[in-house]
């Protein structure tokens, strides 16, 4: 009987080691959009954009704070660039269609404002990723914008 409850006792022991040794994050309802940035951030280089807050995120896309749970956004450091990282979080997954329709609106009006004037800043526009998964939406204008998708359909998983 003592060595059977001995080898519970290891076996549990063992057990408990291997569930706090797991590098798993977690399911993306558990990421925070700041995470998932930081993922993308290891891949990519911000250095030439500017981050942005709430107030820039509510301009540029019109989104009520209120429905915003967590989010990234990063802009380029001038107007007549076009590189746009967003990760945006919101608290209820039924209101990823209207933030959707809404940085269509803004994809519309950099087209418009860059199609004849920055033809290789138009390219990017045209080369963006948006996206939902859950709670979250990418918006993502950039050179890299294949890594960008990469890493947050593997931070997604």
């Amino acid at each position: 009987m003592k060595r059977f409850l001995s080898v519970l006792l290891m076996v549990a022991i063992g057990m408990g080691m291997l569930a706090g040794c797991s590098s798993d994050v977690g399911t993306s309802e558990e990421l925070s959009a700041a995470e998932v940035g930081e993922k993308i951030q290891q891949t990519v280089s911000f250095q030439n954009m500017k981050q942005g807050d709430l107030e820039k995120l509510q301009k540029l896309y019109q989104i009520e704070a209120g429905k915003v749970e967590d989010f990234i956004l990063y802009t380029a450091s001038s107007n007549v660039k076009a590189e746009e990282l967003a990760v945006i979080k919101v608290k209820d997954a039924s209101d990823t269609e209207n933030v959707i329709q809404n940085i269509q609106q803004r994809i519309e009006a950099q087209t418009i404002k860059l199609k004849d004037y920055r033809p290789e800043e138009y390219f990017l526009i045209e080369k963006h990723v948006l996206k939902t998964k859950g709670q979250f939406v990418l918006f993502a204008v950039s050179k890299e914008v294949d890594q960008i998708e990469s890493v947050f359909d593997e931070a997604m998983k």
